[in-house]
């Protein structure tokens, strides 16, 4: 069993590319229908401040994919184009080319969450519910992977089994379970998509976060690909040789009631995408939902063409300064060829959603 624990995603990737790139390309090595990877199979990694979600590295400090996925993850939604618009490469895990047939929203949220407020009847309202109940249950387990997609064709099979809440030491615990674990690709996302929700869980119960734990049966990183599209072994290399940008964890989220603030950043992102020249920022957010709504007009902004000059308006508006870097980053790659392997999605992110 592989272990490892750190405060911020840098520290944790860092020691997940060390292990991989030091395992026996002999002994560890698999060969699934996405290609050859070497693998740790039985992983269990830890985040000790969930806050500390968001890579600094100076080649993978990526965000937009990553609030983009998760706004996708709590509308309940399944549609395709929701999550092509930040990561281009689900389309090819679309069946009918309009939804996924995997998608974690659906069975976790109910997509009415994301539009009004009334009476849910969704496996995230039965885990709040519970644990409102009783503090100390250990069955606050919400179950994505079925024994139907055990049984599929599709491309799409969901790569998580289990969300486990549990309140400890008057904290919000999370532990999540998954199956397989792109390291390179998937892993980073899904621990700031996970850790969002250990948040938003924990603010729905009044009480603080937690430890994050992620562990995964098969965890690997893929070869690099003869076509050159991901290159995983040669960037997980580049990415222990470079340097790293100071830790900056993410605010806390403002106490109260989380789901009023999340509806508006929803309806924000629903008009961002769908109609931007149209679009009107939505009044009465905190500044800490503002900046994620400014965060995800910049990748609109930014993939439809618009000027650096409004990018600079949007980078002086915010109100954490550690998200300067992020703005600054996407200003630059606009100059710049996407690296050899990249899927342009604004921010030269590939997230591989099934590996």
């Amino acid at each position: 069993m592989f272990h490892a624990s750190a405060d911020n995603i840098d520290d944790l990737m860092r020691a997940v590319f060390s292990r991989l790139l030091s395992e026996s390309r002999d002994n560890n090595r698999v060969e699934s229908t996405k290609g050859k990877s070497t693998e740790v199979f039985g992983a269990l990694l830890r985040l000790t401040n969930p806050r500390g979600r968001l890579g600094r590295s100076v080649d993978r400090s990526r965000i937009y994919s990553a609030i983009g996925e998760l706004t996708w993850y709590l509308s309940g939604s399944n549609e395709l184009a929701h999550v092509e618009h930040y990561i281009p490469a689900y389309r090819e895990f679309s069946e009918d080319k309009e939804t996924l047939g995997g998608a974690y929203g659906p069975r976790i949220f109910d997509p009415a969450r994301a539009h009004e407020d009334h009476v849910f009847d969704d496996e995230w309202h039965r885990v709040i519910a519970l644990l409102k109940d009783r503090r100390g249950s250990r069955n606050a387990v919400i179950q994505i992977y079925s024994n139907a997609d055990g049984r599929a064709d599709g491309e799409d099979i969901p790569c998580t089994c289990t969300l486990q809440f549990a309140i400890r030491r008057k904290r919000l615990e999370m532990h999540v379970h998954m199956r397989s674990n792109d390291a390179f690709l998937g892993l980073p996302h899904d621990i700031f998509a996970f850790t969002m929700m250990q948040e938003i869980a924990a603010r729905e119960l009044g009480i603080e976060i937690g430890k994050y734990h992620h562990s995964v049966a098969s965890l690997h990183l893929y070869d690099d690909d003869p076509e050159g599209r991901v290159r995983a072994r040669t960037r997980a290399q580049k990415y222990l040789e470079e340097g790293l940008f100071e830790k900056v964890p993410m605010p806390a989220m403002p106490a109260g009631d989380p789901w009023p603030s999340i509806r508006k950043l929803l309806s924000a992102e629903r008009e961002l995408r769908q109609n931007l020249d149209a679009y009107a920022p939505p009044v009465g957010l905190s500044p800490y939902w503002e900046d994620l709504v400014a965060l995800l007009q910049v990748h609109s902004v930014a993939v439809t063409g618009g000027s650096n000059d409004e990018l600079m308006r949007l980078l002086s508006g915010l109100h954490f300064e550690g998200y300067r870097l992020y703005i600054l980053d996407r200003m630059a790659r606009r100059r710049q060829r996407p690296a050899i392997g990249d899927l342009f999605d604004g921010s030269a992110d590939n997230v591989e959603p099934n590996p």
